[in-house]
């Protein structure tokens, strides 16, 4: 509910603060006075377009302000319009665009004029009403429908995603085959190179190693040799062991020579005995290390990751090589939930035909009692392919009205007279009833252009409104202001030489007068009587 409105320096406003009430609030006063900028200001303030001739002569800037309390939620905001057309916004004291008070206020006002857009003229909104027309059944199928649609999207966008990283495996596949069967073929062993290397140099030189071991096995071991003198040494030395302590301990070290020289006698002919001296041999290791060279350029630097190489090209084949099996799964799944937003679909669908016909006569029926007893209403269906259904379901609803006998029903966005546009949306609201819910309804002159019974029906109609929404009123009409909970009248005075624009509210006498000036453009004790008259007829009529 819109609880306060503050307006200053926009266009006849010098300064004005407005609190409302709930149910029907009517703004009168003479033509010119500043009733339809009070409504601009409501414009400006829910994000519409803004212009700086609406900034009041004199001013560096027009200022907006209003206080909605929504669910026990208070939102304050506040719009400055400068004359030189910027504009700065504010939302709970903090900065904001103009697009956040759009998103924050727009739903909670709907502005009805003569020529305006209107929410119900926008035909992606129509689903919607009917659906909260019908009920729950709707609102419960509609809600299946929408949960089944995004289980298909996500499984079509899961499907989709399995398919471009299958086709990109399979791009690569041949190359993956090659690089497993490379490394598979060589056998690769890690560490292995180390290990061939280590071999290379016994093989290369064979020869010559032979003959350095015999030559040094024979300075160690033959009967001139080291071993055979050391050991006559350490048999001189013993013969005389225990005569001079100082000399035993040269007996110890010519003993232990006398063992190292047995040792690597022997160690060297284990060495010559164990070196290869076959040619190709040595052509093997070295045509297996020049293998394994290769490798590891291509996938190392380590035979480690040339191994590491081929298991991963191993894992992408053997993916693609399942692939087949989860891409029939993701397929099948697709399927499912297809059937089951088709179902979703066609039960949403046959709800909302099952109440059309209802619909169409409630909304005959209302316009029937605004005096257009002709008109009739029609809800058009037109299915759409499955690759278009959105959120609204699978059909485009759109409501269509045919304002007299033997005329064809058209878009209510195609309907010429004002009038009468303002007569179905009073219509429309009144069968929407609770099922709109939209908070503040504000219609501005909606009235132009009727009068008589036609207007005590369209005030009964607005208080009707005004039961489940706040209903703000710009009238010209006696009939319609007699209706209202609330009366403000907007006057224009001047003070030091400006026009300037007023708004009080009035009630009791101060109401009778301003419903007899309505009537008779005067305020005369007749007129008072008149309008003492209509107020308790629109008084027991409410009640």
């Amino acid at each position: 509910m819109l609880e306060e409105l503050h307006v200053s320096d926009l266009a006849l406003i010098e300064d004005v603060w407005i609190e409302f009430g709930s149910g029907m609030t009517v703004l009168t006063g003479e033509t010119g006075a500043g009733k339809t900028a009070l409504v601009g200001a409501l414009k400006l303030l829910v994000g519409e377009r803004a212009d700086s001739g609406m900034v009041r002569t004199g001013s560096d800037g027009a200022v907006v302000e209003g206080r909605f309390v929504v669910g026990g939620s208070e939102v304050v905001a506040r719009r400055r319009l400068g004359a030189d057309g910027r504009s700065r916004c504010a939302l709970d004291g903090s900065m904001a665009t103009v697009g956040s008070l759009a998103e924050a206020l727009g739903p909670l006002v709907d502005l009805h004029g003569q020529h305006e857009h209107q929410a119900l003229l926008q035909p992606s909104r129509h689903a919607g009403y009917l659906d909260r027309y019908v009920g729950a059944e709707a609102l419960d199928a509609r809600a299946s429908y929408r949960e089944a649609r995004e289980s298909f999207r996500e499984a079509a966008v899961a499907l989709e995603a399995l398919e471009a990283r299958i086709a990109d495996t399979a791009k690569t596949a041949d190359y993956l085959r090659f690089v497993v069967r490379e490394i598979e073929v060589a056998e690769v062993r890690d560490g292995e190179d180390a290990e061939l290397e280590a071999r290379l140099p016994g093989l290369a030189h064979a020869d010559k190693l032979t003959a350095a071991c015999a030559a040094g096995y024979d300075s160690l071991k033959s009967e001139q040799g080291a071993s055979e003198a050391l050991s006559a040494a350490l048999s001189a030395l013993e013969r005389v062991s225990g005569l001079d302590p100082s000399l035993d301990a040269h007996i110890a070290r010519v003993d232990a020579l006398v063992a190292e020289c047995d040792d690597i006698g022997a160690e060297l002919r284990a060495y010559a005995e164990g070196i290869e001296h076959d040619p190709a041999v040595l052509d093997e290791v070295q045509a297996r290390l020049a293998v394994l060279a290769g490798l590891t350029k291509k996938y190392g630097p380590t035979l480690g990751d040339v191994i590491e190489t081929g298991e991963h090209a191993r894992a992408h084949l053997d993916e693609l090589d399942s692939s087949d099996a989860e891409l029939a799964e993701a397929r099948a799944h697709v399927d499912r939930t297809r059937k089951t937003l088709e179902q979703a679909a066609g039960r949403l669908s046959v709800v909302r035909r099952e109440r059309v016909e209802a619909f169409e006569s409630d909304l005959a029926a209302a316009v029937a009692d605004l005096h257009m007893a002709d008109a009739r209403f029609e809800v058009a269906f037109e299915e759409l392919a499955f690759d278009s259904w959105g959120v609204e379901g699978p059909e485009r609803v759109e409501f269509l009205f045919a304002p007299g006998a033997g005329e064809s029903a058209r878009p209510l966005a195609k309907i010429a007279s004002g009038g009468e546009l303002s007569r179905v949306m009073l219509a429309l609201k009144g069968v929407l009833g609770s099922a709109d819910d939209v908070p503040v309804l504000v219609f501005d002159e909606v009235d132009a252009g009727i009068g008589g019974a036609t207007a005590l029906s369209v005030g009964a109609r607005l208080a009707g409104l005004a039961c489940d929404h706040q209903v703000l009123v710009v009238t010209h009409l006696p009939q319609v202001a007699a209706y209202a909970d609330h009366h403000f009248v907007v006057r224009k005075e001047t003070v030091e030489g400006r026009t300037v624009t007023r708004v009080e509210p009035v009630t009791g006498e101060g109401r009778i007068a301003e419903v007899a000036r309505m009537l008779a453009g005067e305020d005369t004790a007749t007129s008072r009587a008149h309008a003492t008259e209509l107020l308790g007829q629109a008084r027991i009529s409410r009640e």
